[in-house]
């Protein structure tokens, strides 16, 4: 081949390649507004969605306090002494009645046994003075005596009767003082205290152990005074308590205070609790809700709602996209952070929850 037909054929063969350059150029060039024609997806992920639901909705005012037993009786000393025995240990089980200690008794025994030496010898005056009343009415009938002796006589009687009378009473408060060295359980229920102990002195009125009522267990709570007005006696009240996490308890309202703190501005209110089992114990703190009104309500989370606008709105997704909803508010349960949609969701509609409902209307979403 001549120089000049090999120089042609470069010539050309560059020119072909530039072509091709170029068109390759154009077509990069023109697929680049396409894959730029719309906004990314913002990535979401499934705990930024809730699925709107139908659940039983509660209100009500808080309620906090602390577990009380309804009936507590505390055994005191009734009389003077050393506290010879004492079987009572706290969480020990005791009936009504049952003995379960006692105090010194010696002197006790002596003043009995004193007072019954004394009903005796009054009970023989007695039948002295009828068997002399009698043989004196017959010698009056006879015409022996005269009727004042019968008088006097009869005034011996009465006096030896007053004298038993007096022995017996005498005798009835000594045997009293020595029954009252037992020691006996005031109730049947659980011993929540001993503040005495065997070989302990103990004065008239001297605390020596408490004994708590498991089964009436009552919650004395507060509430605010501004809820006063939701509050009357026989609703109910659902609450948990510390060291029962999980688990919620349930009770009556039975009395209200009449008066507010004048410090806190709280109101009593003391609530009944059928402690089944005995589970709860007195002491423990307790919060809850009074239940006001209850129910069926189609609810969104409360992070779920946007009330910066002029209307509340929710951010539902639907085919992808976020889109801004106008919903009507009802109850608010603050307890489990929820709130009534009256209108503007359906039940199954997706909402979405946090700082993510801020994503502006429109924009495709991405679940991750």
């Amino acid at each position: 081949m001549s120089e000049v037909s090999t120089s042609r054929h470069h010539t050309i063969t560059a020119l072909l390649a530039a072509l091709a350059i170029g068109a390759a150029a154009s077509a990069c060039s023109s697929s680049e507004p396409e894959a730029a024609t719309g906004p990314a997806a913002v990535a979401v992920s499934a705990s930024d969605l809730h699925t709107v639901g139908i659940v039983d909705m509660q209100t009500g005012p808080r309620v906090s306090g602390q577990l009380a037993a309804g009936r507590e009786a505390t055994a005191r000393a009734e009389v003077g002494g050393s506290v010879t025995s004492l079987d009572v240990e706290e969480g020990r089980a005791v009936t009504r009645g049952a003995t379960v200690g006692h105090i010194e008794a010696r002197d006790l025994q002596s003043a009995v046994a004193s007072a019954e030496t004394g009903v005796a010898s009054a009970r023989t005056a007695l039948d002295i003075a009828k068997t002399e009343a009698a043989r004196v009415a017959s010698l009056v009938n006879g015409g022996a005596m005269a009727q004042r002796d019968l008088d006097l006589a009869n005034s011996n009687v009465a006096a030896a009767e007053a004298q038993l009378a007096a022995a017996e009473s005498r005798l009835t408060s000594a045997r009293q003082q020595l029954s009252d060295t037992i020691l006996r359980a005031p109730i049947t229920g659980l011993v929540s205290a001993r503040t005495a102990h065997a070989g302990d002195v103990v004065a008239p009125g001297a605390a020596l152990f408490t004994v708590i009522d498991p089964s009436s267990m009552r919650l004395e709570g507060s509430v605010p005074s501004e809820e006063l007005a939701a509050l009357r006696v026989g609703l109910p009240v659902e609450f948990t308590v510390r060291g029962y996490p999980g688990q919620t308890f349930t009770g009556t309202i039975e009395r209200i205070s009449p008066t507010a703190d004048p410090v806190t501005r709280q109101v009593s209110i003391f609530v009944t609790i059928p402690n089944t089992g005995g589970r709860l114990v007195a002491g423990l703190f307790a919060e809850g809700r009074v239940n006001t009104e209850t129910r069926r309500a189609l609810v969104v989370p409360m992070a779920a709602l946007d009330e910066t606008g002029p209307s509340p709105t929710v951010s539902r997704v639907r085919d992808g996209r976020v889109e801004r909803v106008t919903v009507e508010p009802g109850l608010r349960d603050a307890a489990r952070d929820l709130v009534e949609i009256r209108a503007g969701l359906a039940e199954g509609d997706q909402v979405l929850v946090g700082a993510v409902k801020g994503i502006p209307a429109g924009s495709p979403i991405e679940i991750r």
